[in-house]
């Protein structure tokens, strides 16, 4: 049992060092319509992947269905993979406070902040690991509240049989069109769902579109608060910020975007590397018309994708599918 192999996946990226490729990122990639119907298809996008945290649109818009009223930034916040930062930290501890809760509520393991700069500031004031530093405790706060608001447990919150967990599996199987018959565990602790690539982007394509009240909702709060959803200047941050694109990345690999219009790319990079993902991505949207070369040409110049030897450029990661 497990995602796609080897000899089903097709060469999306490379790292050139010295005008040598030095490395290979294969993997699958498919770009749909605002309809559904498949513009491109790499490798086996049928082929089922654990999302890790591109599942978090569906999660957020569960939270959203279940009757929680969040602000924006909170909304954002709730579909996040945050770099743990002050301001981030802020808004988790917003959201569990709306509930009367506090951080020992959080089910997601103890982390450093991500963003390198609030790490190193928790480290000089004596800190240590904690859960709300959590990339994913943005999600796990929005989730408390949901079953503070519905009068669901809180201590089996992350149970799959647990109502708001549930509530997840419906929104995902409504929004893909897919039935989930794979389900693990993700880093943060919560269940998480096999989906084929195909079924991810056409959910989230749906979802962009604002096909709801709530999905418009979390789509409108998520592209006014790019920062929220990741930190600042990072590339899936640049992304919602410069281009209006909805976006998620997940872990190993994975990851997914949509116009508002609805056209849509999921990709999963095999070896879990995240270092291609974005650029692979935007340029399967560009090549379908979605994005134009100009403007992704203007964000891909702010990601780091040099390959550096003795502190000089002397190659690049390229998309080559």
């Amino acid at each position: 049992m497990g995602t796609e192999t080897i000899d089903e996946s097709v060469e999306l990226a490379v790292l050139d060092r010295s005008g040598f490729i030095e490395s290979r990122h294969a993997g699958a990639a498919v770009v749909v319509a605002p309809d559904g119907s498949v513009l491109e298809s790499l490798g086996n996008p049928d082929a089922p992947v654990f999302p890790r945290s591109s599942l978090k649109p569906f999660q957020a818009l569960a939270v959203l269905e279940s009757g929680v009223r969040l602000s924006p930034v909170q909304t954002a916040l709730s579909m996040a993979s945050h770099g743990g930062t002050a301001a981030h930290v802020d808004v988790v501890r917003s959201i569990l406070e709306e509930g009367s809760l506090d951080e020992s509520a959080l089910g997601c393991p103890a982390d450093w902040p991500g963003d390198r700069s609030a790490r190193d500031e928790v480290v000089r004031a004596g800190g240590t690991r904690q859960p709300v530093y959590m990339n994913c405790s943005g999600k796990h706060a929005a989730m408390l509240l949901a079953c503070v608001r519905n009068g669901w447990p809180l201590a089996s919150y992350l149970d799959p049989e647990h109502p708001m967990q549930q509530r997840v599996v419906e929104a995902i199987e409504r929004e893909t069109g897919e039935t989930i018959t794979i389900s693990g565990v993700d880093g943060c602790g919560a269940p998480v769902h096999a989906i084929s690539l195909t079924g991810l982007a056409r959910g989230v394509s749906r979802v962009a579109r604002g096909a709801t009240a709530e999905s418009a909702w979390l789509v409108d709060s998520v592209l006014g608060n790019g920062w929220a959803v990741d930190s600042p200047g990072e590339q899936n941050t640049l992304v919602i910020e410069r281009l209006g694109i909805f976006a998620k990345l997940g872990a190993e690999g994975v990851m997914v975007m949509s116009t508002v219009a609805g056209t849509a790319v999921a990709l999963k990079i095999l070896d879990g590397s995240l270092r291609a993902a974005v650029s692979v991505a935007l340029e399967l949207l560009v090549r379908n018309g979605a994005l134009s070369r100009s403007d992704v040409d203007g964000v891909s110049a702010e990601f780091d994708l040099a390959v550096l030897g003795g502190g000089r450029p002397v190659g690049r990661i390229r998309v080559t599918a």
